[in-house]
């Protein structure tokens, strides 16, 4: 929310200056706070007709009709928790608090509820052979294999569209026709999809080297096997917050070893580890790229998108990672596609 500062005000401030903030502003709501920005209470215009009902008056501290329990959301709260909240209280404004109870922004309902259109193009690689999936891929693509009733690309649709990314382009190799015979040119789905035909293999990147469109904006670049709920927009925010060229969604990836570590210095033992883990962030197919990026792909050739982030690094362009916390799986094993089809309804 834009302006929060000026509906902050302290619980000693007066009826008449509430009612100044809250008139002022266009939530019809001011937030009350101590001198720490931690959030005290809030107030309506509701709270304040009925402190004069019971013969306050104006300059009568707001000290004992502010409400001392409202509903509030921390700020890593998903867009889903919060609707949930918005939905069970029947409130139209929720304030955002962090870990220390200070106020640092105001999620209003309507706001939540309208979907932002964004210029940037999504493009999906999605022309693979799923080979480690036959014969499950034997007459179908691997992105329009059945996950919880519906092709695993069309929840990937889906989940950009509903966040306002609908101009979309398929990079298609593998039974091509299939793909295009389902979404046709996307206006179904809410999405304007076009297509670019593979005729050869040529990687998670080098395909990007056959778009003839004019793009002037950054643009998302995913993989077709990929199951997640991931936040797009907060995604694009990071990538632009951090002026980067080429960003990166990582997924941190656990492996524990079966034994005790003995670790070692020459012949002595200096100690023993039972069974560690250790945390790596790995690579999550889902990538931001600036335009000019493209610049950097060979033409028609084989090309995949670590190399093409190694040659950025090389060069010392800005590129960054985006850690994913949302849900996240590669469906690229019979395992994964059955742990998919036994996930989708409690994430989806």
């Amino acid at each position: 929310m834009k302006d929060i500062e000026k509906i902050k005000i302290s619980a000693l401030s007066t009826i008449e200056e509430a009612l100044s903030v809250i008139e002022s502003g266009n939530v019809k709501i001011a937030l009350i706070v101590n001198e720490s920005n931690q959030l005290l209470g809030t107030l309506s215009d509701g709270d304040i007709r009925r402190g004069l009902l019971k013969k306050m008056t104006l300059s009568d501290s707001i000290q004992d009709i502010y409400f001392k329990n409202p509903i509030v959301s921390n700020e890593n709260d998903s867009k889903e928790k919060l609707l949930s909240l918005f939905s069970m209280n029947k409130v139209n404004q929720i304030p955002i608090i962090n870990n220390n109870n200070q106020v640092v922004d105001m999620h209003i309902l309507d706001d939540l509820l309208s979907i932002k259109k964004y210029e940037n193009t999504v493009v999906l690689m999605v022309g693979g052979l799923g080979t480690r999936l036959w014969p499950l891929t034997e007459n179908t693509p691997k992105p329009m294999l059945d996950i919880g009733g519906k092709p695993i690309l069309e929840t990937i649709v889906e989940g950009f569209v509903k966040q306002g990314f609908s101009n979309i382009t398929m990079c298609l190799g593998y039974k091509s026709e299939v793909i295009q015979d389902f979404f046709k040119d996307g206006s179904q789905f809410g999405a304007n999809i076009n297509y670019v035909l593979e005729k050869k293999r040529m990687g998670t990147a080098g395909a990007l080297s056959l778009l003839k469109m004019n793009l002037s904006k950054s643009f998302f670049v995913m993989n077709g096997d990929i199951l997640t709920n991931v936040n797009y927009e907060c995604m694009l925010d990071f990538h632009e917050f951090h002026k980067s060229k080429a960003t990166m969604c990582v997924r941190e990836y656990d492996i524990q070893v079966p034994y005790g570590v003995v670790n070692i210095e020459g012949v002595d033992i200096c100690s023993i580890e039972e069974k560690p883990k250790h945390s790596f962030f790995v690579n999550a197919g889902i990538y931001l790229l600036d335009y000019d990026c493209i610049d950097l792909i060979p033409d028609n050739q084989f090309h995949d998108m670590p190399s093409l982030f190694e040659r950025l690094i090389a060069e010392n362009v800005k590129t960054i990672s985006f850690p994913l916390k949302e849900y996240w799986l590669d469906i690229g094993r019979i395992s994964e596609y059955e742990k998919a089809n036994n996930d989708y309804k409690d994430v989806f």
